[in-house]
């Protein structure tokens, strides 16, 4: 299960992300008493650590210092302190990234996907892809771009993953053909320029407006 343990004294806030980060996938426990940390971090085993530096007792330079005593597990910094000498201060503490607030929820899940894939890519795959703003959810085949949201049909997740996966590439229409045969339903060319056709009202609907360029006799490609 990817766990974040989220220290965050801002009720409103935690929960906010908590809601966004759950219906991408992830499992979040939210950090109830702050004047210790690390028994919550032991029994939460999480695979990253969403840390606030302004806290009650403790700030969250001093978890990050206690925690790097323990485990290197990839911490991330939520703060609205924002200036030079705390985003310094945050990488020399050993954190992994600093996210100033306010933010864009799309922005931290993506970061959060960098920064596991850097980590785990050894036996972790990308339950996300990013390209552009835009999120697709491989576990939810959901799309989202700019807080607005789309659910796929199978063919629909399997034409955009592909074109995500090979973004600024050309894909061939054979190639995408070859990815929607592994699925249960057959499809030949002129159901996929159906299928694609659909796609591209739907990501339009979203405000997204030519994702997907053809490419004459060759393919289609996300630029």
């Amino acid at each position: 299960m990817n766990t974040i343990l989220l220290v965050e004294d801002d009720a409103v806030i935690a929960n906010g992300i908590k809601n966004h980060l759950v219906a991408w996938g992830y499992e979040v426990v939210l950090a109830q008493e702050f004047h210790d940390i690390l028994p919550l971090f032991t029994q939460t085993a999480p695979l990253l650590v969403l840390l606030d530096i302004s806290l009650p007792f403790y700030g969250g330079y001093h978890w990050c210092g206690e925690i790097r005593k323990r485990s290197q597990v990839p911490i991330i910094f939520l703060s609205s302190v924002a200036d030079n000498m705390n985003i310094i201060m945050a990488m020399n503490m050993g954190a992994d990234d600093f996210i100033p607030k306010p933010f864009d929820l799309n922005v931290l899940t993506a970061k959060i996907q960098a920064v596991m894939r850097r980590t785990y890519d050894f036996k972790e795959e990308p339950s996300v892809l990013e390209h552009g703003g835009v999120l697709l959810n491989l576990g939810t085949a959901c799309l989202e771009f700019g807080g607005a949201k789309s659910e796929l049909t199978k063919n629909d997740f399997r034409i955009l993953e592909i074109l995500m996966e090979r973004a600024g590439h050309v894909v061939s229409r054979e190639d995408i053909m070859e990815r929607l045969w592994e699925s249960d339903s057959f499809i030949d060319d002129n159901t996929l320029t159906v299928n694609v056709t659909r796609l591209r009202k739907k990501l339009e609907d979203i405000g997204l407006h030519e994702f997907i360029l053809t490419k004459k006799r060759l393919g289609y490609i996300v630029p």
